[in-house]
C-alpha cells in the first residue's frame, strides 16, 4: 500500500516531533528534572568518615636513626612500617598547630585523591584487609556492572575543622563541582553515601551551598544534583568518645590515637614518647571538636538569615536553649557525660616536672580533698567544661580557642547544634544498635605531668536499655530503649527519627536471607515530634534483625527511612554485606519506572551474588536451591565455594520491584 504525499509529510512531522520530545526529555534529565528511573544515569559520591582517607607527604623529611625517610607522595596515613620505624618523623607529618591548624614546619601532609584514597588505608598483603574501608562497596559495584566513572570518592583532610577545609583546600567548592560534573557526565543526579564524620562534612556543605548560590535556586540545585542521601553511622548529636580523647587520648572507636596507644602498650615505641602522644596528636586536629556531644534543646541563630540581613559576625555565637534543656536531666542524654575530680592545687603545682613527680608524688593532692564536678552535653559544647578545668590543664586553653574560633564563630554554621532534615528528596538514615557503648566517664588527677595528668577511673556504658559502670554496677539515668554501635550512643544515632513523617510503617526482618516467615509489620504508627519510636515487636535471641522505619505519610516529593541493624559495629558497618544488599535493592527499586511502592519490599531476601550461596550439609545440597546451584570451577577448595547463583543479577533484582 503506497502512502500519499500528505501522509508522508505527516509521518515525517510525527517522527520529528518524537525526536524533539525525546531530546527535550533527555535535556530535562541532564538538567536535573524529575528523575524517571534511568538506572545508568545515577552516580554515587562517597564521603568517608574520620581517619578514612589516605594522607600523603608533601615534603622531604630526613629521619635520623631510621633507614626510612619521608619524600613527596609517600604514604603517611596509614603507613605502619614508618609508624614503627620512624615515629618522630611520622608525628611531624601528622600533627598540626593547635591554634591555626597549619602544618609542622618540617613536614606537611595532604589527602590523596580518587577511590584508592578510601578503599585501603595501608595497602599490602597483610595490612590491606586490616585497613580496608570502602573496598567492598567497590567490589559490589563491579559485580553488578556499574561503570567506573559513576563511583566518585570525595576524600578530604579529616584533621581540619570545617571552615579550614574550605579556606585551605577549597573542599566545598570542589565538592559542588563534583556534583555538577557527575550530572553533566552521567545525565542524572547523584547518590550520596556518607559515613560517620562524613555526614558532618556533608551537612556543612549543604549550609555552605546556601550562601554560595541564589536562595531561590537552592532547592532546585539539590533536586537536580542529589537523588538520595544515605547517612551511615552519623553522630547527629556528637559522640562521647571525642571528649574522652581530648583528656586521655584513648578512643575505642576512633583509630588515630588508638593506633598510637596500642603500639605504646606493646612497648613498640619509646616509653617517654608514649606519654601523652596520642592526646597531643588528637588535640592538634581542628576536627577534634567536630564530634563533640551537644544538647538537642540548644540551637544557634540562623546564619542564613543573618548573612542577608547584615548581622555582625559576633552575632553568630548566640546560643538559645529551650526551657526543656533546664527542666530535663543530662541535656536529654542518658547521663552526665563527664564527672571529673578537680585537685585542690592550681596552675604550676598541678603540673610538676618529672623530677618533682618522683619527689612529691600525690602528697600535695592528699593535703586537700578534691572536688568532683559533673558536666552535661550542653556544658561541654558551650565550653563550660573546658573553662572549669582551665586552671588545671593547659590543653583546655587551646581547645577553648579552637571551639570559639572554628565552631561557635564559624560564619557558615555552628556544627554543634541539632540538624534539621535536609531538603533532599530521599533520605535513608542507617546505623547499628544493641552494642555496648560508652556514654559517660569519671576522671581524676593521675599525679603524672602534663599531658598525662588525667586518668579514667570509671566508664558508664549503655547496653540493652540499661546503664552499667565498668565494674558491672547498675547506674541511674535516662537510658534509651537500646544501645548504640560501640562508638556513637543510640541517643545521637537515632536523632534522624525526628525526620520521619507523622505516620510510620515499621518492619522487622532477619538480616540474613529469609522467606518472610519471621517478618513483623506495624502500619501507620503515630509519630510525635522529637519522640522516639519503639516498636512493639518480639526478638529471637539468636537472630540479628534489621528494623525499617519508613514514612507512611510525608512531605510531598520527599521520603525518609531509618534502618537499625542489630550488632552492626560503627567502623565495620560500611563493610557489612547486609547494608550493601539493602542499599543496592533500594537503589534498584527507585530506578524502576514500574515500581508500585515508595520503598522496596521486605517480604523476602534471597541470594544476589555467588558469595551469598553456601552448602547445606544437613540436606547435602546448596542452600536456597531456587537461587543457587552446585557448579564446580577449577580452584574451589570446599563445597560452599562451588555453590553459585543460577540466574543473572538483573533477573534476581526484578523480584524486588
Amino acid at each position: 500500500m503506497q502512502m500519499t504525499v500528505p501522509t508522508r509529510r505527516f509521518a515525517v512531522v510525527l517522527v520529528l516531533l518524537v525526536v524533539v520530545l525525546l531530546g527535550a526529555l533527555r535535556e530535562a534529565s541532564a538538567k536535573g528534572g524529575e528523575f524517571t528511573g534511568d538506572y545508568p544515569k545515577l552516580s554515587g559520591i562517597i564521603i568517608p568518615g574520620f581517619a578514612s582517607t589516605q594522607l600523603r607527604a608533601w615534603s622531604i623529611l630526613d629521619c635520623p636513626y631510621s633507614p626510612l625517610d619521608f619524600n613527596p607522595l609517600d604514604l603517611v596515613w596509614l603507613d605502619t612500617t614508618k609508624l614503627l620505624s620512624a615515629v618522630n618523623c611520622w608525628l611531624k607529618c601528622m600533627t598540626l598547630d593547635p591554634y591555626n591548624q597549619t602544618d609542622n614546619p618540617e613536614c606537611k601532609s595532604r589527602p590523596d585523591s580518587g577511590l584508592s584514597a578510601i578503599t585501603e588505608l595501608d595497602p599490602g598483603y597483610i595490612t590491606g584487609p586490616l585497613s580496608s574501608v570502602w573496598k567492598e562497596w567497590v567490589k559490589w559495584c563491579i559485580e553488578f556492572g556499574i561503570e567506573a566513572n559513576s563511583i566518585i570518592a570525595a576524600p578530604y583532610d579529616w584533621r581540619l575543622s570545617p571552615s579550614k577545609l574550605e579556606e585551605r583546600d577549597l573542599y566545598f567548592h570542589k565538592l559542588k563541582l563534583t556534583f555538577e560534573t557527575a550530572l553533566k557526565l552521567r545525565g542524572g543526579p547523584s547518590l550520596v553515601l556518607a559515613h560517620s564524620l562524613g555526614n558532618n562534612v556533608f551537612r556543612y556543605f549543604l549550609e555552605w551551598l546556601k550562601l554560595e548560590i541564589p536562595p531561590k535556586q537552592y532547592i532546585k540545585w539539590l533536586d537536580e544534583h542529589i537523588h538520595a542521601y544515605f547517612a551511615v553511622g552519623s553522630p547527629f548529636l556528637g559522640a562521647t568518645q571525642s571528649v574522652k580523647a581530648t583528656l586521655s587520648g584513648e578512643t575505642s572507636g576512633l583509630p588515630v590515637s588508638e593506633l598510637v596507644l596500642s603500639f605504646c602498650n606493646k612497648k613498640l615505641f619509646n616509653k617517654k614518647l608514649c606519654k601523652g602522644t596520642a592526646r597531643l596528636m588528637f588535640n592538634s586536629f581542628g576536627s577534634s571538636l567536630w564530634m563533640m556531644p551537644f544538647s538537642k534543646y540548644c540551637r544557634a541563630d540562623n546564619k542564613y538569615w543573618k548573612h542577608f540581613s547584615g548581622g555582625t559576625r559576633k552575632d553568630h555565637h548566640i546560643h538559645q536553649c529551650d526551657e526543656q534543656e533546664f527542666r530535663s536531666n543530662y541535656s536529654g542524654w542518658p547521663t552526665n557525660l563527664i564527672n571529673i575530680e578537680i585537685p585542690s592545687i592550681r596552675e604550676f603545682e598541678a603540673y610538676p616536672s618529672v623530677s618533682e613527680v618522683a619527689h612529691n608524688n600525690f602528697s600535695s593532692i592528699e593535703c586537700g580533698l578534691p572536688t568532683q564536678l559533673s558536666f552535661s552535653a550542653r556544658e561541654i559544647s558551650d565550653g563550660t567544661f573546658f573553662k572549669s578545668i582551665e586552671d588545671y590543664d593547659p590543653e583546655s586553653k587551646r581547645l577553648l580557642h579552637l571551639l570559639e574560633k572554628s565552631y561557635h564563630g564559624d560564619p557558615v554554621l555552628n556544627p554543634l547544634t541539632p540538624w534539621d532534615r535536609p531538603p533532599i528528596k530521599n533520605i535513608f538514615c542507617i546505623y547499628g544498635i544493641d552494642s555496648k557503648t560508652e556514654v559517660g566517664y569519671y576522671f581524676a588527677p593521675s599525679g603524672k605531668p602534663y599531658p598525662d595528668n588525667w586518668i579514667i577511673t570509671d566508664v558508664i556504658y549503655e547496653i540493652e536499655g540499661s546503664l552499667f559502670s565498668r565494674s558491672g554496677n547498675l547506674v541511674e539515668g535516662n537510658p534509651g530503649p537500646t544501645s548504640g554501635d560501640e562508638t556513637v550512643p543510640y541517643h545521637s544515632l537515632s536523632w534522624c527519627k525526628n525526620w520521619l513523617g507523622p505516620k510510620v510503617n515499621i518492619t522487622r526482618a532477619p538480616q540474613s536471607e529469609h522467606d518472610g516467615s519471621d517478618m513483623q509489620v506495624e502500619l501507620n504508627v503515630e509519630h510525635q515530634d522529637e519522640a522516639d519510636i519503639v516498636p512493639n515487636m518480639t526478638r529471637s535471641p539468636r537472630v540479628k534483625y534489621i528494623t525499617y522505619y519508613e514514612d507512611s505519610e510525608s512531605i510531598p516529593g520527599r521520603k525518609t527511612a531509618v534502618w537499625e541493624l542489630d550488632k552492626a559495629n560503627h567502623r565495620n558497618i560500611v563493610r557489612s554485606p547486609v547494608l550493601m544488599r539493602e542499599v543496592w535493592l533500594q537503589i534498584w527499586h527507585d530506578t524502576r519506572p514500574d515500581a508500585t511502592s515508595k520503598f522496596v519490599t521486605k517480604a523476602k531476601r534471597g541470594p544476589l551474588r555467588d558469595d551469598d550461596c553456601y552448602w547445606d550439609y544437613g540436606k547435602a545440597r546448596c542452600a536456597w536451591p531456587e537461587y543457587c546451584e552446585y557448579r564446580y570451577n577449577f580452584g574451589d577448595v570446599h563445597l560452599g565455594q562451588s555453590c553459585r547463583i543460577k540466574n543473572s543479577p538483573t533477573y534476581l533484582l526484578s523480584h524486588y520491584v
